[in-house]
């Protein structure tokens, strides 16, 4: 059974402050006409020492932006480029959110608070910098469920609705309006450092590299890692095994992210930015979550490829203080580290001992082959087949040498798991904005929160 976060006493550290002069622009967030909470997350406000704020100082701190005590005096919108959709774009940044504060969980991890929706910044490039209703109800549906499936993911913290109405072009307008508070690990991107390098910032490159390495730790390089000492080859050794761990995650739970821009790839391997995503109705790796990606340049079996051009995108930005040799060593270990991640996150959810590598990977492509064949979700095909059930054909054969582990639970016994295919997400929005019936998300919640229970702790290294 999973662990429940473990409750902290609130403990405010800043240490972005030292950076914040050449990385961040001080501002205000937009002035609301209401303020109605709408979800708060009860299973994290208490990792962070905030679950003893009763509703009204919630929203006062998350909707009017009242500092936290001993916390930034004034949120701060960070500065960034990035690659969106492999064309490199200089007039980028924080355009709808800030981070709010940061703080220490029990064990000592810097946990920051960010937001969307919060209103109007110096990188707005003319939009609004609202979110809607829809898109923080999106947000919270798909975080808990890729917390519940063993992704390293933000959390959404907060939803507010704030009473604007907002024209979009790809909804039905007007629609309803929120500010999204969101807890993660760090706001640091790949697009952080490109923009470092564009500027040909050496001593700024080299101290958020020290950022990174002291607030973000990770594992030394090989033993026979050349430069496995250098700063800067540390993290990018680092950042390469966190993206390849996340491309497997997202690929063992059938997600397609759907916007894999370097600034949405944060430095500490963790998903986040929620907007076009889908789950895979079928396994289908040409399978594409955003109207807009004509190409299927992030197609779901494309992730791996995306995580791994944005790591070398971070390579290139470091070369500004660093050699390329060691650089490229540290890209080329990608692959392997994805192969072996996959492998260890399928046959998680399958709820199966491995066999070694050669016998793992004839199982998922003999899986990955059944999913296709009979136009099953990841979702439907891993719960029919948990701990090794109900499989049929070569499938069953392989399966049979695979010995089950894991814990029981009733969900296995029932007839489907939760999940979230457009139309069921449709569903749920579709009581919110047609009769303000919040029951159907708070239900979905739940069940996500129960696979969760029943699939216990997720892998790791």
């Amino acid at each position: 059974m999973r662990a429940e976060p473990q409750a902290a006493p609130y403990r405010a550290d800043t240490p972005i402050a030292q950076l914040a002069p050449w990385l961040a622009d001080p501002v205000k967030a937009a002035d609301f006409p209401k303020a109605v909470l709408r979800f708060r997350n009860h299973r994290w406000d208490r990792a962070v020492g905030l679950s003893g704020l009763s509703d009204d100082a919630w929203v006062e701190h998350f909707a009017r932006f009242a500092p936290l005590p001993d916390n930034l005096p004034q949120p701060l919108a960070l500065r960034y480029h990035g690659h969106q959709f492999r064309v490199y774009n200089p007039d980028l940044g924080d355009g709808r959110g800030f981070l709010f504060a940061q703080m220490r969980d029990g064990a000592g991890r810097l946990l920051d608070l960010g937001t969307k929706g919060s209103g109007q910044t110096p990188w707005s490039r003319e939009g609004d910098g609202r979110l809607t209703l829809k898109g923080a109800v999106r947000e919270i549906l798909a975080t808990e469920m890729l917390e519940a499936l063993g992704v390293n993911t933000s959390k959404t913290f907060s939803v507010i609705e704030t009473g604007e109405d907002l024209y979009r072009s790809d909804e039905p307008s007007p629609t309803r309006a929120a500010v999204m508070i969101r807890l993660s690990h760090g706001h640091i991107r790949i697009g952080t450092f490109q923009r470092l390098a564009y500027l040909e910032s050496r001593a700024e490159m080299a101290a958020l590299i020290d950022y990174c390495l002291a607030q973000f730790p990770g594992p030394p390089p090989p033993e026979d890692a050349p430069g496995r000492h250098e700063p800067a080859v540390i993290l990018l050794h680092q950042v390469v095994e966190r993206l390849a761990q996340l491309a497997a995650e997202w690929m063992a739970a059938g997600f397609v992210h759907g916007v894999l821009n370097t600034d949405n790839m944060n430095i500490s391997g963790e998903s986040f930015d929620y907007g076009p995503w889908r789950w895979l109705p079928a396994w289908d790796p040409s399978f594409t979550a955003a109207y807009f990606d004509h190409a299927g340049l992030y197609a779901f079996g494309r992730q791996p490829e995306a995580l791994h051009w944005n790591c070398g995108q971070l390579a290139v930005a470091l070369r500004l203080v660093a050699e390329a040799p060691p650089l490229i060593a540290a890209l080329e270990r990608f692959g392997p580290l994805y192969q072996t991640a996959l492998a260890r996150q399928f046959l998680w959810r399958l709820g199966v001992q491995s066999r070694g590598f050669d016998a793992d990977y004839a199982l998922i492509a003999r899986a990955e082959q059944t999913m296709r064949e009979e136009a099953l979700s990841p979702d439907a095909f891993f719960h029919r087949h948990r701990f090794g059930r109900q499989a049929e054909g070569e499938f069953a054969t392989l399966l049979r040498d695979f010995n089950p582990v894991g814990t029981e639970h009733d969900l296995w016994q029932e007839d489907r798991p939760p999940s979230l295919v457009v139309d069921n997400v449709e569903a749920i929005w579709a009581a919110i904005d047609q009769r303000d019936d919040w029951a159907p998300l708070g239900e979905t919640i739940a069940a996500i929160r129960r696979l969760g229970e029943a699939l216990g702790p997720p892998p790791r290294v």
